[in-house]
């Protein structure tokens, strides 16, 4: 530094010389730039010098011992200059730590020997550095740090593991404060392996393979290794540079893979491998998000292997990483599983990896003829075709097999994890066909689909769950036309175990050193087997089950589409004669799955429309973006950070793209919706046209009734019953006609189930309101009765008219049969027809179809009834009936009605009437196969059943009855279902009956499991019985006559009764109002009135203007010989046509009076069938009325109240509470009421005189039975009482006694003995049953009393 005295004096007059001495020398003073060999940042006082000496830089800052002689110090050597210096500097350091450091490595590059520990010392010391430190020399200090790994020897790994270290802690230095981008900038731009590394010293990638497993393996230092896992990408990708770099560089490119590593290095890679995945499989928890990044960076790693390595290793690690995992692994573990695979396929060259070249070729071979290798890829498919996911395929296609094997495990897992599985297997498939390379030659597509066909048996597997999602996903509401039971199978699994063997043979994967991994348990062990021969890399994969588990809950929309999708393409990709290799591979099992695939393709891609389209729009806007906004104001981290929810996002952004426009894309969507459909229907035409055409022979077995014809049948049906396009129901009903020509002897000869089915759904189309599809349709269904009638050798199309005129019936029976101008026009299409058809106008065929659309035309009136009354369930089932009834003497017809009724029975929740039409139906099927000889019982066994199965012999023998097809199969399954319907119906005493008819079959037949089935169902339905005997609690219908008044109202309905049979206890105000609220929805509300009143209507006195419904409450009713026959609960309520009502009237007029003057009438309802019947209400044919005078009135309360009691008392468990009641009714009654009015009334001497001496004597011995009955009532209720209740059963007993007393007063005799009764007491069960003759019932007439009093 030079310093001057600067004078500010400026004279204008001064001398030049004056002037120029403005700047005065004063003097000089140093300071060196480096301070032990660094340049430093510091604060320093100098001395200043007046002259500068020669050498005056020899004197460090005056600091050496002898101070230069020539140096004329100013003011004597005091510190008189202050400075602080800082340096600016990317050359020179300030830290001391890493200062040190470059110094050292500078003098190991000078070539001194230097102690390896210092080395060490100063690479544990670059620990202490400071963040903006490294940051500034980040690109230095990692050049220094890689030379400083690569320059050692490999006996000191040590240097190599701390300057790991110490690369880890900048790394992690840098993610701290989001410099990542300097890392990865380092990598591309940077950073380059050492050139030719000694036979002593490794390459970059050898030494971090080394010295990151070492630090891995050093358990105690977990902070390191955390850090490490966290940030291995860095670690990873150098090493994947360096590996390029190697090979460009030493030109070992061009050498076969396997020898272009050392095997040290594979081995140093298997050690890297085996050393990380602990810690992804067992630390995941405490580390998730450290096992998660070494997860990817690891898969990201392996898939680079495959562009640089010998790829049978690759395949070997891969293997080795796959077999870290067991079955047994939580979601987050199975997550990583899939991110790994899903990466690893992403390979650019997966394809080849899974398409290797044929086996025992040279390698010169191989590259000479690389064009013919394509073709052959691609070429011809050989027959001996892979379609199941053996050990030999996943050894010829390892990826793949590997992918689809960890699928089928994800498929019984928790909904996420299916997800993902299927997301990843999917998005694998759209990369191949949208790969250019590969869509050249249409071969190409067909070979890799060929590669997918173990997914078959995956679907196969998990079909029951792929039939049962609802293709509406967010609403369910839409119904479905076709049944979906015939998809549910069980499939036993042909598969044990899954052991993943890959041995590759091809494109120069050598083994290396003979290395055999096994799999013994879910981490696994590695060992060398020299025996193991050189060209082999074998790797066994654990060994597993398959879970039989069901999923945890169905499959989700999103999964099963896209698994059916992947499906689609592969049936769709593959060639013809892939497709029939694999159908005559398979087994009939596997074909009929296959068909079941396609038919679930068309019900889950099914149109559904654009409005539930738009619901399900919302329904996924709601449940993908509500939360997301949500998330952003929530913590980062909850329990774990959502990388699932965000992958599975990613993997739906090709499925479902929205935008800020709604109704764009409710457009939009339902556009896609829409071609999906089609694409899909047109693909399930192709594969079953193919089918049908190829097994045209297996599909005529047995005339067509066969299970394959049934499911080829069940498909085309399929394409009717759901939503098709325009553009696809166009082929569909050209196909449908080409199945006709082509198979008419199963249509018109076979079973009769092919032609009544179809006839049923063409006919539903032919109420289409697109006129294009009823013109297809009517088309159709006259193309059916002209191939009849052909068939027929031109003599009828009786089949086809018969079964048109049912299915016409079930529609209407349906009621969905819509749209009557439009099914009128259809049938006058197929007239115009017949008419202009010039071929068949010769014949009788024109006329028979005119025949034919009339009596269609006919049944259609019934349809316009049937809809006006389809609220009112009695009335619908009544026409039904009238329409059975016509059909009586055809068997098919009437049946189709009795099932109609069935139906809208159960839908009301009637069962014994549906259980009735199920009997009647089952009868019918009897007595045709008992008049063709071929069952032994007719209508005959059905009698015990019902009464009313007579009307099943209406059946003639008429043209109709050869177009019926019933077999005792038939029978025993419409039997089955008798016994189920009963079961519902709780009439579990005639189970037995119906049972007796089934039972010869099974016998006759062998079926064991079955007769075990239906004698367990006996025992159980006899148990119920005892238990509903022992409990009371089974209320088989309450009865009302219900009649209905008002001409202009019920028309020819006006004046009729009928007998309602009402479920279990429906009070007398729950029917009435039932009824105002269906005839008022009818007439109106204003113009409906009930009659309470149980008395003979007037129809002359009553009101024209108004709708009059009586409903009165009745009681079955038997006589003294049907109550002996008659001894259940049970029999008292089935087949029971007599029913009884009382009216109380007195001679004056008035409805009630005192005892002698109060008189009543009882009417009895004969109606024209027994109940249970096919209908709930039976219309009244017969009508008796008694009268009965007040001693009549008397006698029968008095019986009553006796059998009240006495049924009372004679239950296993008598209830306590209903007894003290009744008791209390009988012994303390007003003066003027109950029983000793009765007596005081008629039985008095003054009295008694005015009746007959008969009736007098009968009141008195019911009085006897009475008082017996109430003694014994009264000592079960001593027995039942506690200790509060004594008082009040001593005034009961008091009160007993003084009745005694005045009836014994009255009728002059001791009607009661205590002693005699306390020795009857002693069995007052027997004494029970004794004096009842029979249990107490609500019926009528004389109980028949086999105990006397004795007197």
């Amino acid at each position: 530094f030079t310093f001057y005295h600067i004078s500010c004096e400026y004279n204008t007059k001064a001398s030049t010389k004056k002037r120029d001495s403005v700047e005065t020398l004063v003097g000089y003073t140093w300071l060196p730039l480096m301070k032990d060999g660094r340049v430093v940042s510091l604060e320093q006082q100098l001395p200043v010098s007046a002259n500068l000496p020669a050498g005056y830089l020899n004197d460090k800052n005056g600091e050496s011992k002898k101070p230069l002689p020539d140096i004329k110090w100013v003011d004597n050597a005091k510190p008189l200059f202050k400075l602080r210096s800082h340096v600016v500097s990317t050359i020179y350091t300030q830290d001391t730590h890493l200062h040190n450091f470059f110094q050292h490595c500078q003098m190991i590059q000078s070539g001194s020997q230097e102690s390896p520990a210092d080395l060490v010392k100063y690479l544990k010391c670059l620990h202490a550095m400071e963040t903006q430190v490294i940051i500034k020399f980040l690109p230095t200090i990692l050049i220094q740090l890689f030379q400083v790994l690569t320059m050692v020897t490999k006996e000191h790994l040590e240097i190599a593991v701390n300057s790991t270290r110490v690369i880890i802690h900048i790394v992690s230095k840098c993610h701290e404060e989001g410099l990542e981008h300097y890392l990865r900038s380092f990598l591309k731009y940077v950073f380059v392996t050492n050139k030719s590394p000694s036979s002593n010293s490794w390459t970059t990638h050898e030494v971090l393979a080394t010295a990151v497993t070492a630090i891995l393996k050093q358990s105690a230092d977990f902070l390191t290794i955390n850090k490490l896992l966290k940030y291995s990408w860095f670690f990873l990708e150098t090493m994947v540079k360096s590996m390029a770099q190697y090979l460009l560089g030493g030109n070992k490119i061009k050498m076969p893979r396997a020898q272009r590593f050392p095997d040290t290095y594979h081995q140093a890679l298997q050690s890297l491998l085996l050393a990380i995945i602990p810690h992804i499989t067992i630390r995941y928890g405490e580390i998730h998000e450290e096992a998660r990044n070494v997860n990817v960076a690891l898969a990201s790693f392996i898939k680079r292997c495959f562009t640089f390595m010998d790829r049978g290793f690759a395949f070997s690690l891969v293997n080795d990483y796959i077999c870290g995992f067991s079955l047994k692994d939580p979601k987050v573990l199975t997550e990583f599983k899939f991110d790994f695979l899903m990466t690893v396929c992403n390979h650019e060259h997966y394809i080849p990896l899974n398409l290797p070249m044929t086996f025992g070729r040279t390698k010169l071979q191989r590259v000479q003829d690389f064009i013919s290798y394509a073709v052959e890829r691609f070429g011809v498919v050989d027959l001996n075709l892979e379609y199941n996911l053996t050990e030999e395929y996943c050894r010829n296609h390892f990826l793949v097999g590997l992918l689809l094997r960890e699928v089928a495990v994800a498929l019984q897992d928790c909904p996420e994890i299916r997800h993902l599985s299927v997301a990843v297997l999917k998005n694998l498939m759209i990369k191949h066909a949208f790969d250019d390379r590969y869509t050249v030659y249409k071969n190409q597509q067909a070979r890799i689909s060929l590669l997918y066909m173990p997914l078959f048996e995956l679907l196969y597997e998990n079909i029951t769950q792929l039939s049962m999602s609802d293709p509406l996903g967010v609403h369910s509401g839409l119904p479905m036309s076709a049944s979906r039971d015939d998809l549910m199978f069980t499939y036993p699994s042909n598969q044990n175990s899954r052991s993943n063997t890959m041995i590759d043979k091809d494109l120069g994967f050598s083994a290396q050193n003979g290395h055999v991994v096994k799999r013994e348990d879910s981490r696994g062990s590695l060992f060398i087997d020299h025996s193991a021969p050189d060209t082999t890399d074998g790797m066994h994969r654990r060994s597993s089950t398959i879970s039989r588990v069901p999923p945890l809950n169905r499959f989700s929309q999103y999964e099963v589409k896209s698994l059916l999708m992947c499906f689609l393409h592969i049936v769709k990709t593959i060639s013809e004669d892939t497709l029939l290799a694999y159908w005559n591979k398979v087994s009939a099992q596997e074909v009929m799955n296959f068909l079941s695939l396609l038919e679930i393709c068309l019900v889950q891609f099914r149109y559904i429309g654009k409005r539930n389209i738009a619901r399900s729009q919302d329904g996924l806007v709601s449940k993908h973006f509500a939360p997301d906004r949500k998330s952003q104001t929530m913590p980062a981290m909850r329990s774990r950070p959502g990388l699932m929810q965000t992958k599975l996002q990613q993997l739906n952004t090709m499925d479902n793209s929205f935008t800020l426009n709604p109704d764009a894309d409710v457009t939009h969507q339902s556009l896609l919706e829409g071609n999906i459909a089609t694409e899909s229907s047109l693909i399930v035409l192709d594969i079953i046209a193919l089918f049908t055409q190829s097994f045209k022979t297996q599909l005529l077995d047995n005339d067509g009734h066969n299970p394959l014809m049934k499911k080829v049948f069940d498909i085309y049906l399929t394409f009717l019953k759901m939503g098709q396009s325009e553009a696809a129901l166009k082929h569909v009903f050209a196909s449908l006609r080409a199945f006709i020509s082509k198979f008419p002897s199963a249509v018109f000869k076979g079973r009769v189930n092919l032609c009544a089915a179809f006839c049923y759904e063409v006919l539903k189309c032919c109420t289409s309101k697109l006129s294009s599809n009823r013109g297809e349709a009517a088309a159709l269904l006259y193309f059916l009765m002209r191939n009849n009638f052909e068939f027929t050798k031109r003599k009828t199309f009786l089949r086809t008219h018969l079964q048109i005129i049912i299915a016409v019936s079930q529609l209407i029976a349906d009621v969905a049969l819509t749209g009557g101008s439009r099914f009128q026009e259809s049938l006058s299409i197929i007239n115009n027809f017949a008419n202009s058809d010039k071929a068949m106008k010769a014949t009788v065929f024109p006329s028979d179809v005119k025949d034919l659309t009339k009596k269609i035309r006919t049944v259609l009136m019934a349809t316009a009834q049937m809809k006006e009354h389809e609220r009112d369930p009695e009335m619908l089932v009544d026409l039904q009936y009238s329409l059975a009834k016509s059909y009586a003497s055809t068997p098919e017809l009437r049946k189709t009605w009795l099932e109609s009724m069935a139906k809208v029975h159960v839908k009301n929740g009637d069962f014994s009437e549906a259980a009735m039409c199920y009997v009647h139906v089952a009868a019918l099927v009897a007595e045709y196969l008992h008049r063709k000889k071929t069952f032994s019982s007719g209508l005959s066994a059905f009698k015990k059943i019902t009464l009313n199965i007579d009307e099943e012999s209406a059946m003639k023998e008429d043209v109709g009855m050869q177009e019926v097809y019933y077999t005792e199969e038939i029978l025993v399954e419409l039997l089955e279902l008798c016994v189920d319907g009963l079961w519902k119906a709780e009439r579990y005493e005639l189970i037995a009956e119906v049972s007796k008819l089934i039972l010869p079959v099974y016998e006759k037949r062998r079926e064991f499991e079955k007769l075990s089935h239906l004698y367990s169902t006996l025992h159980r339905a006899y148990s119920k019985v005892i238990e509903v005997m022992h409990t009371g609690r089974r209320l088989l219908g309450t009865f009302f006559r219900v009649a209905f008044y008002g001409q202009s109202f019920f028309e020819e309905e006006d004046g009729k009764e009928y007998i309602y049979k009402e479920p279990k206890l429906t009070g007398l105000s729950e029917i009435s109002q039932r009824l105002l609220g269906l005839y008022g929805d009818k007439f109106g509300a204003e113009n409906v009135k009930i009659i309470q009143d149980s008395n003979k209507v007037d129809s002359k006195q009553i009101d024209a203007k108004y709708a009059y419904i009586q409903v009165t409450f009745v009681k079955p009713y038997f006589d003294e010989k049907e109550l002996s026959d008659k001894k259940t609960d049970f029999e008292k309520k089935h087949n029971i046509n007599r029913f009884v009502f009382e009216t109380p009237y007195t001679l004056l007029g008035k409805k009630h009076g005192g005892v002698e003057e109060q008189c009543k009438r009882r009417t009895v309802l004969t109606t024209t069938n027994t109940f249970p019947y096919v209908k709930k209400r039976i219309a009244v044919v017969y009508e008796h009325q008694i009268d009965l005078k007040p001693i009549e009135v008397a006698i029968d309360e008095m019986k009553d109240r006796t059998a009240e009691l006495q049924k009372l008392c004679s239950t296993a468990e008598v209830d306590m509470i209903q007894l003290q009641l009744k008791l209390q009714g009988c012994v303390s009654v007003q003066v003027n009421a109950g029983p000793m009015a009765y007596a005081r009334a008629f039985l008095d001497d003054t009295k008694s005189s005015k009746y007959a001496n008969k009736k007098v004597k009968e009141l008195k011995e019911i009085f006897r039975k009475f008082v017996q009955a109430c003694s014994i009532a009264l000592d079960f209720n001593e027995r039942l009482i506690k200790e509060d209740q004594f008082e009040y059963h001593e005034g009961l007993k008091s009160n007993f006694k003084d009745m005694v007393k005045e009836l014994s007063d009255i009728i002059h005799e001791q009607i009661f003995q205590e002693d005699m009764m306390r020795s009857l007491l002693q069995n007052s069960m027997h004494v029970f049953r004794a004096i009842s003759g029979t249990s107490a019932d609500l019926g009528y007439g004389s109980p028949c009393h086999s105990f006397q009093t004795t007197l």
